[in-house]
């Protein structure tokens, strides 16, 4: 069941932005009809993508908050690829 879970979580952000990709045009706007730029962002850092192209299309990067939480996007990727090393630390030393 914890594998269940854990799958959703880390398919969740990735099927939102091909969701927003496909059923929006706010992922070619943010990115100025980039293709290889939104993949990238899917593949490696869906929460900073998502949270990018939210904040371009109704914000603006103009704005010093918005960076912040952009920035906060990232932090949110990078624990959730260093959570699973942080949780299963014991057994690694082994």
């Amino acid at each position: 069941m914890c594998c269940f879970v854990t799958l959703f979580l880390l398919i969740g952000p990735r099927f939102a932005l091909v969701c927003m990709w496909l059923f929006s045009d706010m992922v070619s706007r943010a990115f100025n009809n980039s293709f290889f730029i939104p993949l990238l962002g899917i593949i490696f850092l869906p929460f900073t993508t998502i949270f990018y192209v939210i904040i371009a299309q109704y914000v603006g990067l103009a704005n010093p908050l918005a960076w912040a939480l952009i920035i906060a996007g990232f932090i949110i990727d990078i624990s959730t690829y260093g959570g699973g090393w942080w949780g299963n630390r014991d057994r690694l030393r082994r």
